[in-house]
């Protein structure tokens, strides 16, 4: 199992990347046309199931509220119209479930991180459950493309009686192109914080410098796809143990820990199908333990 920490950083090292110098005249993805993008939504409980508050997106950012049948909202779903992400290219989304509103939020297909010039694509993530909510934030895969450079941020705030389901998963390279990542930058972080105190911080960090290396036992060995889920609720010693069998059937190296309240699994595969396919054998058998609701595979995994 690999340790996120490993790859020559700390959970509070989050300094930006160092670039190369670009000699006059090279063109930088700063000089090129570059998405500014941001979706919000806003949600709350009531008589009928959860409704919505409020709703912002700003291209290519959109947000999508599929029909399931029933008369709540259960699902949303996020559209990237641009049809990847490159370079220099800012994307952040905000879900806020207020108090006995129950929503899973999950992305229309796998997001593609394109080759960058000199400046690295940041995506923002932030994640607000208050009073008995229920917030499941499951979007799929994120496909690095050589030479990408990432900089991803996962930012969490928890009451103490909300629960809340967060996945976050990474694909180097596309092996079915033959592609291995040989050179990029990705800086993919976590905070989560409970009633405004910090109780988890995690950093996995990836260098130019650090991709020869990945290979290593102390490090990914011959995986190429990563993800980490972390679960914020109630009888966290009882589902722990639960999951801790749940990951023995699993088809991938997985492990799962209880850390400063909260539980944290990891995933590692040697290919991208495999990591999918025990992140969705866990989600379908954790979901069942939970009771359903938002904590299951998304519908649009399916579509």
């Amino acid at each position: 199992m690999f340790d996120a920490t490993t790859a020559h950083d700390r959970a509070d090292d989050l300094t930006p990347f160092a670039l190369p110098e670009v000699p006059a005249g090279t063109p930088s993805d700063t000089d090129l046309q570059r998405a500014q993008g941001s979706g919000r939504i806003v949600l709350s409980g009531s008589e009928q199931g959860t409704r919505i508050i409020d709703v912002f997106q700003r291209a290519p950012i959109r947000i999508m509220f599929p029909s399931t049948g029933a008369s709540a909202i259960e699902e949303a779903v996020l559209i990237n119209t641009a049809g990847g992400i490159a370079g220099s290219d800012r994307l952040e989304t905000a879900v806020t479930a207020l108090a006995n509103s129950s929503i899973t939020v999950t992305s229309q297909a796998a997001e593609k991180v394109y080759r960058a010039l000199n400046e690295p694509a940041r995506i923002t993530t932030r994640l607000k459950a208050y009073e008995v909510a229920r917030l499941a934030w499951l979007p799929q895969e994120t496909i690095v493309f050589n030479w990408a450079r990432l900089r991803r941020e996962t930012e969490i705030e928890v009451s103490a009686t909300a629960e809340l389901l967060a996945l976050e998963w990474l694909v180097l390279g596309r092996a079915a192109h033959g592609e291995v990542m040989s050179s990029g930058q990705i800086i993919d972080s976590w905070r989560v914080k409970k009633d405004d105190q910090l109780i988890w911080a995690d950093s996995l960090r990836i260098t130019d410098e650090t991709f020869p290396h990945l290979q290593r036992k102390a490090l990914l060995s011959n995986c190429r796809a990563v993800a980490t889920l972390i679960y914020f609720g109630p009888d966290l010693d009882a589902r722990l143990d639960f999951l801790r069998d749940v990951v023995l059937s699993l088809q991938c190296q997985c492990a799962a820990t209880l850390v400063g309240g909260l539980i944290v699994v990891r995933f590692a595969a040697q290919a991208s199908y495999d990591l999918r396919l025990a992140v969705h054998n866990f989600l379908d058998q954790f979901g069942r333990e939970l009771g359903g609701g938002p904590f299951r595979v998304p519908k649009m995994w399916s579509c």
